[in-house]
């Protein structure tokens, strides 16, 4: 029996010390009916810390995203957590502030959770009164410029702004393609080939195998003859089919280029004053080009439109 009563008084002993040296959590709300965006404030308070660390969530993070924080403050001293949120709710309705786990050493304590009732303090027959009367005014041209001048404005430089668009896509390209930039550019590459000293040092295939490409995208671009795929042979036999070239510049393109394939393929060897007569003659015809396609161009329009003078500039041309 006195084991007994020894054994009640011990558990009694120890349920006493559990909540006298024990943490205690409280929370406070200090309204529950909030009209729309007032501010209420929440608050925690945790007593006896005994110097223990206190793990909560984030400042502006302790409440669901329907509460819209204001401020949160946490002060926090050796036996003391305070916490005071101050929030507002910006919908009418009820919500929920949910119970709120607070992690102080190893134990968790939790608040109690609070409903908020949101409303709209505003009535629906409410009378809004305009401070004056609203004033009729009578609006001329000017006016009117005013008001709508920026839109103007805008709506031309849109219009101008396609208008340039389609002029560079329509003329731009022509410019770019037009013979002389054309003659320009391949005259541009032939003076890299010279640069490379293939003359002087005798390297002639290399020297034919370039200056026949340079040749052929330049018959296929300023001449529009396909002569970046046609056989030297073909090549020739079209070109005087179709008249394109003058029968000066035909000349010492099919001489040159047959002797680039002899000395491709190493059936002749050139010397350096006929490689040097070859690239001159080229670079020549290319120069030469302009006044082809001119003497083209002037062919393909009708004879019966052309003045004395154009006539003239033919028969000077041919």
């Amino acid at each position: 029996m006195p084991y007994r009563i020894f054994k009640i008084f011990f558990s009694f002993f120890i349920l006493i010390s559990s909540l006298s040296f024990g943490q205690t959590l409280s929370s406070s709300l200090d309204k529950t009916t909030l009209a729309l965006g007032e501010v209420a404030v929440f608050k925690i308070q945790i007593l006896d810390l005994q110097g223990k660390d206190v793990q909560a969530a984030a400042r502006n993070e302790l409440l669901p995203f329907h509460f819209e924080m204001v401020n949160d403050s946490i002060a926090i001293q050796k036996d003391i957590y305070l916490r005071s949120v101050k929030f507002a709710v910006f919908q009418e309705g009820k919500f929920t502030i949910p119970e709120i786990e607070i992690k102080v050493g190893d134990k968790i304590l939790k608040t109690i959770p609070y409903e908020v009732e949101v409303i709209n303090t505003a009535k629906k027959d409410d009378q809004i009164n305009d401070i004056m009367k609203n004033k009729e005014v009578n609006l001329d041209v000017k006016d009117y410029w005013e008001l709508y001048k920026f839109y103007v404005l805008l709506a031309l430089l849109i219009i101008a702004i396609i208008v340039l668009i389609i002029g560079i896509v329509k003329y731009g390209r022509k410019r770019k393609d037009s013979p002389a930039v054309t003659t320009n550019q391949t005259l541009k590459d032939l003076e890299k080939l010279r640069k490379k000293n293939y003359i002087e040092d005798e390297n002639f295939r290399s020297f034919y195998v370039e200056l026949i490409e340079i040749s052929r995208a330049f018959i296929t671009k300023q001449y529009q003859i396909p002569a970046d795929v046609l056989l030297t042979d073909d090549l020739i036999t079209y070109m005087k089919s179709t008249n394109a070239i003058s029968q000066e510049n035909e000349q010492i393109v099919e001489d040159i280029f047959l002797r680039g394939d002899l000395v491709k393929f190493a059936k002749t060897i050139p010397n350096q004053e006929i490689m040097s007569k070859d690239f001159a003659e080229i670079r020549d015809f290319v120069k030469r080009s302009t006044k082809d396609v001119e003497a083209e161009n002037l062919r393909n329009v009708s004879l019966a439109e052309l003045s004395d003078a154009d006539k003239s500039k033919i028969r000077k041309l041919k």
